[in-house]
């Protein structure tokens, strides 16, 4: 299977490296591998996320640095379709089941 980032998933990246590098970039730099390792796991292992109230939704905690990456399995493209990422202490869009 094969990544495939929204444009909202991409823009919460972007959000999240910019505001890390200002504070302190070797830390934006250790947070980008941790959800990026967490990232390449999720390929091995697609369907080891949390299921969400919605249909087909999944989460994952990014490791070390709590991140949550939300996403679908799309099967049929072979493809892992993620959805958005945020902080665990942002305002969630959805709810474990």
């Amino acid at each position: 299977m094969r990544l495939r980032f929204t444009p909202r998933a991409l823009e919460n990246l972007a959000d999240i490296a910019a505001y890390l590098h200002e504070r302190n970039p070797t830390a934006a730099r250790r947070m980008r591998a941790s959800i990026y390792q967490s990232l390449q796991n999720l390929v091995l292992f697609p369907y080891a996320g949390r299921r969400q109230a919605t249909e087909s939704i999944r989460k994952i905690v990014t490791l070390r640095y709590p991140h949550l990456v939300y996403y679908i399995v799309d099967e049929a493209a072979g493809e892992i379709v993620i959805l958005n990422v945020k902080h665990s202490a942002q305002k969630r869009h959805h709810d474990d089941a």
